[in-house]
């Protein structure tokens, strides 16, 4: 064999070893991989969709509970309720029961200010859509609160019950921000701000408000406003003139509410579960949940900073700037179905 010969010989040698080596540090890697998603699974619970029974009975004829707590918001959003709310949950709580041909009916329990436009309108389809694709009913609980964007997502329900103590209405649109150019001006400070277009800096505080600002800010608050008035309107199949009658941004208590025509009954969670069991004749059927499990030592302030450590939770900090997104800032406000303002 001539020198050439042992040259590739040796480069094919090498390149098999280095093959071999790759493929060890591959497998240790994967493996690792593997027994660090064992131990967080372990230590926070799984991030998979999990069927729990509430009420026992017939496995073939489920009713399934979807729970909204909390400030509708992009993902986990939440952060100053007493409750957390995850809007990517509850998607896939409705996919999941979608997917569930067991699943004859569902009740929703309300427990929120409303929030933001695009998440409460993006909600109610996917619970319209899976009430018309499925065939199957929804009848809503409200709780403490279900006002403006929680009353947005109930519209289309086949029944909606409420308590005598119940917040709801709000039927309208916000938008807040604060104006503070006085005070600039009286520290002398002056706003210079350069821009494409005289509506480019709309809404800034940092200067007083133009005429054509509050026409251009009143018509797109308008637009979202009418939109509300017509899912009311098919929702609870009344004429946009006596929805807007009632619509004017005011609460109502359940016998408020009752006397408006916006809910059917007067009831407690167990009580609107009752007649749709018997308006439907489920009342053998099981009763269930969909929801992620957790174990308890992720609800702990240790299991949380571990969890931040890892990147497997949001920090303080970003769960901050994701709220600050999804409803808006002084300087760049966002239109809301909430009560209470922002």
């Amino acid at each position: 064999m001539n020198a050439k010969r042992w040259v590739a010989v040796g480069i094919a040698v090498a390149l098999f070893i280095f093959s071999g080596i790759t493929a060890g540090l591959t497998k240790k890697e994967t493996k690792e991989t593997d027994e660090l998603s064992s131990i967080n699974t372990l230590l926070y619970g799984s991030n998979q969709l999990s069927e729990t029974v509430l009420e026992d009975g017939s496995s073939s004829d489920k009713i399934a509970k979807i729970q909204v707590e909390g400030t509708i918001t992009g993902g986990s959003g939440g952060l100053f309720s007493t409750e957390t709310y995850n809007h990517e949950e509850l998607l896939d709580q409705i996919q999941a029961i979608k997917k569930s041909p067991s699943v004859k009916a569902v009740l929703l329990e309300v427990n929120t200010p409303g929030g933001g436009v695009y998440e409460s309108a993006e909600l109610a389809r996917a619970l319209q859509e899976l009430q018309q694709d499925n065939k199957i009913p929804i009848y809503v609980s409200m709780k403490n609160m279900a006002a403006s964007g929680g009353y947005y997502i109930s519209a289309h329900a086949d029944k909606i019950f409420a308590t005598q103590e119940t917040v709801t209405g709000s039927i309208g649109v916000i938008m807040s921000s604060l104006n503070y150019s006085g005070l600039l001006e009286k520290l002398g400070v002056e706003d210079a701000t350069v821009k494409s277009g005289a509506l480019k800096d709309m809404g800034s505080g940092t200067r007083p408000e133009t005429k054509e600002e509050e026409e251009v800010l009143q018509a797109y608050i308008d637009s979202a406003y009418n939109r509300f008035v017509g899912v009311v309107s098919e929702g609870r199949k009344m004429s946009e003139e006596e929805v807007k009658k009632i619509a004017d941004g005011r609460i109502y208590d359940g016998q408020q509410a009752l006397d408006a025509g916006l809910i059917d009954e007067i009831g407690f969670p167990d009580e609107a579960l009752k007649a749709l069991r018997k308006d439907y004749g489920l009342e053998d059927a099981q009763y269930v949940q969909y929801s992620v499990k957790s174990s308890g030592f992720a609800s702990t302030w240790l299991g949380a900073k571990l969890a931040q450590i890892q990147g497997l939770q949001p920090s303080e900090s970003s769960q901050v700037q994701a709220l600050l997104k999804s409803i808006g800032t002084s300087e760049a406000p966002k239109a809301m179905y909430y009560y209470g303002g922002e």
